[in-house]
């Protein structure tokens, strides 16, 4: 999407305009329109962001064609804040508790966000973050795969790059990786390709588990066992102490050993091992952030039907779906 900065003239708020881009142009970008839309419009969490409307300059539905989408103006997206600023622990922290509780909340609306990564993600001066683009979210299904294409390469989980069935736990890697991210200032694992994707996992976190690699189908099984055993790169080589910003004796668990033992837990190979978001929220690294409200935030009333997923409808019955939800 592209942003623009606007006023409101009603509220004399600053917002931010997006135009969708071809929302309409295919059955699935349709699809996909429908659904980042709808999700917009009912999820209601401090930490997601929120739509105050939405309009298009077309007046009939024959002829609708732009979205235009009015939403709350935020300062920067993450991926600028990596590129600016070497953020101290408190940031750290602080910015991965509030992509958790997010996160949480959309697993208790049976939805998986399934994109997650540094442009995707946006903040303000007070360090308040929120997570955009629903485009690509999905209900929580077991045993479904994942196309290797929809999700950003660098924060791939491996699951999905090897064509294990994906649960919500893809969220979980793709946060460990923004938070190694955030330390670094750099990608974690950035593979070229699919292929090349995963050596850049193993190189740093080792071969994975016989148990892992069993529940592979028998081409993606050969493959890994192709590469031979590869032994895990110690966390403390690749996040030495020296590279943590701020010390806080009044905070003694924002520490380097904390925040390398939450990316030890996220950045599990094995989904089954993974560190749980109810878990994660739990760790010593953000457990000082945790606020109930937060948390357990009320859920939407009218929710999103991840029925719709499953369902393949021409482009037209989606664009009147699209025009309903915004005369709604």
């Amino acid at each position: 999407m592209d942003s623009r900065r606007a006023d409101d003239t009603i509220t004399d708020e600053p917002v931010a305009i997006k135009k969708v881009q071809h929302p309409f142009l295919t059955p699935m970008n349709a699809k996909r329109t429908y659904r980042e839309f709808v999700l917009l419009v009912t999820m209601k969490h401090p930490n997601l962001i929120s739509l105050k409307s939405a309009f298009t300059p077309q007046t009939s539905l024959r002829d609708f064609h732009e979205i235009y989408l009015v939403m709350e103006l935020m300062n920067y997206n993450l991926s600028q804040v990596i590129r600016q600023l070497k953020l101290d622990h408190k940031n750290l922290s602080y910015f991965v508790y509030q992509m958790i509780v997010a996160i949480k909340y959309m697993h208790r609306s049976g939805i998986i966000h399934r994109d997650l990564k540094p442009s995707n993600i946006v903040v303000n001066d007070k360090c308040i973050l929120k997570i955009l683009d629903f485009g690509l979210a999905r209900k929580m299904e077991t045993n479904e795969r994942m196309s290797i294409y929809v999700v950003t390469r660098h924060y791939r989980a491996p699951e999905v790059i090897l064509g294990l069935p994906y649960t919500e736990k893809v969220d979980i890697w793709a946060i460990g990786c923004i938070l190694a991210e955030m330390i670094l200032r750099k990608i974690l694992f950035p593979g070229t390709d699919r292929l090349d994707q995963w050596t850049k996992i193993t190189n740093v976190l080792g071969s994975p588990s016989k148990e892992f690699t069993d529940r592979l189908e028998h081409h993606a099984r050969i493959f890994v066992r192709s590469k031979g055993r590869i032994e895990p790169t110690p966390f403390e080589e690749i996040f030495p102490n020296e590279i943590f910003a701020g010390h806080f004796p009044n905070a003694p668990q924002l520490c380097a050993e904390n925040a390398r033992d939450l990316l030890s837990k996220m950045l599990q190979i094995d989904p089954e091992k993974r560190i749980s978001i109810d878990e994660a929220v739990q760790h010593p690294y953000v457990k000082l952030w945790f606020d109930e409200s937060e948390w357990n935030a009320p859920l939407p009333e009218n929710r999103y039907d991840p029925q719709n997923d499953l369902i393949d409808r021409p482009i037209e019955q989606w664009r009147e779906l699209v025009e309903g939800t915004l005369q709604a």
